[in-house]
C-alpha cells in the first residue's frame, strides 16, 4: 500500500505543478496544447513501444483486455437505457452520453497511472487497443447513421483507427514482443529518451487543464444526465470490473488492482470532440470529462484503500 500511495504522491505533485505553471500563464497560452500534442504524437508512442517490447503478452492482453470491453459495454449500456427511457433523451445523445461513462483517458491519465501506481506503462495497453481500435470506431459510425452532418464511412474509420499514433505505437511493441526482436542501441536510446518526455508532459498538460475548467451550471438542464454519468464512471465503471475480474476470471492481488484502477480512469476528453463534431450532447460530455477528471484520482485512492 506504501507504493501505491508514493505513486498516487508523485501523479498529484506533477499535477500540481502543471496547475501552477497553467495559472501563471509560465508557458504562454497555447502550452497545453502543445505538451498535449507532444505527449500524444510523439512521447507515448515511443513509451508504448518500449514498454510492450519487454511485456508478457499473454499476462497483459488475456484477461485484462477482456475485463476492459465487458466492463465498458456493461456500463455503457445500462447507462443508455436509463438516458434513453428515463430521461427520454434522443438516441444520438444516449449513445453519446453511454461513450461518456463508459470511455476512460487511458492516454493522457492511464499511461501516468499505469507507470507510476501500478508499477507497467503495459498495464494500460488493453484499455487502449480496445478503445482506440474497437470501441470508438464502433460507437462513430452508430452516431454517423443518427446524425447529419460529417459523415464518416466505415473506411475512413480504419484509416484514422491504423493512422493514430497510439495504435502505431501499440503494434510496434506487440511486435517486438512476439518476435522477440531487439532493437539496435542507435534507435533504442534516442526512443528511450523521447519516451522519458511523455509522463511529465502529460501530467503537467493535465494540471494546467485543471486550472482553466469551469464548474459545472447549477442552471444546465442536463444536470441529472451529466451526474449519473459521473457515478457511472467513476462507481459503476470500476465495480464492474471488479466483479467480472474476481469471480468470473479469478483475478486477485495486483493483477486484479490494475483491471480496476483502468476501469476508474475519468471520461476520455476526445468524448467531447465527438460531442462538438456530431452536435450531440455537448454539455453532457464537457462537464462528464471535468467532474470524472477532478474525482479521478481521489476514487482510484479509494480503490486502493478497499482492495487493500
Amino acid at each position: 500500500m506504501l507504493a501505491v500511495i508514493e505513486g498516487f504522491s508523485v501523479v498529484w505533485l506533477i499535477i500540481l505543478v502543471g496547475w501552477f505553471v497553467g495559472r501563471k500563464k509560465v508557458l504562454g497560452e497555447n502550452a497545453q496544447t502543445v505538451l498535449s500534442r507532444l505527449s500524444f504524437f510523439v512521447a507515448s508512442p515511443a513509451l508504448l513501444v518500449e514498454t510492450l517490447a519487454r511485456a508478457q503478452l499473454r499476462t497483459v492482453f488475456a484477461q485484462p483486455l477482456l475485463v476492459a470491453a465487458l466492463s465498458a459495454i456493461i456500463t455503457a449500456t445500462l447507462f443508455l437505457l436509463i438516458v434513453k427511457f428515463w430521461l427520454k433523451r434522443s438516441l444520438a445523445e444516449s449513445l453519446l452520453a453511454a461513450m461518456s461513462s463508459s470511455t476512460s483517458n487511458a492516454a493522457n491519465l492511464g499511461i501516468p497511472i499505469a507507470a507510476y501506481v501500478l508499477g507497467d506503462a503495459a498495464l494500460i495497453a488493453p484499455v487502449l487497443v480496445f478503445q482506440l481500435a474497437f470501441y470508438t470506431p464502433i460507437y462513430l459510425m452508430f452516431l454517423d447513421s443518427l446524425t447529419s452532418g460529417h459523415r464518416a464511412t466505415p473506411g475512413r474509420i480504419l484509416v484514422q483507427v491504423v493512422r493514430n499514433p497510439m495504435i502505431a505505437g501499440t503494434a510496434a511493441g506487440l511486435i517486438l514482443a512476439s518476435t522477440g526482436w531487439v532493437l539496435p542501441a542507435l534507435v533504442a536510446e534516442p526512443l528511450h529518451l523521447i519516451a522519458g518526455a511523455a509522463i511529465p508532459a502529460i501530467l503537467i498538460a493535465f494540471g494546467m487543464s485543471l486550472g482553466t475548467t469551469k464548474p459545472l451550471n447549477a442552471a444546465d438542464e442536463r444536470r441529472t444526465d451529466i451526474l449519473l454519468g459521473t457515478g457511472f464512471k467513476l462507481i459503476l465503471h470500476p465495480f464492474a470490473a471488479f466483479l467480472l475480474g474476481h469471480f468470473a476470471l479469478g483475478l486477485d492481488g495486483a493483477a486484479l488492482f490494475a483491471v480496476v484502477v483502468a476501469a476508474a480512469l475519468p471520461t476520455a476528453q476526445n468524448i467531447y470532440v465527438t460531442a462538438q463534431r456530431y452536435q450531440v450532447g455537448l454539455a453532457v460530455a464537457k462537464d462528464t470529462a471535468l467532474l470524472t477528471t477532478v474525482l479521478a484520482i481521489p476514487a482510484m485512492f479509494v480503490v486502493a484503500l478497499l482492495l487493500g
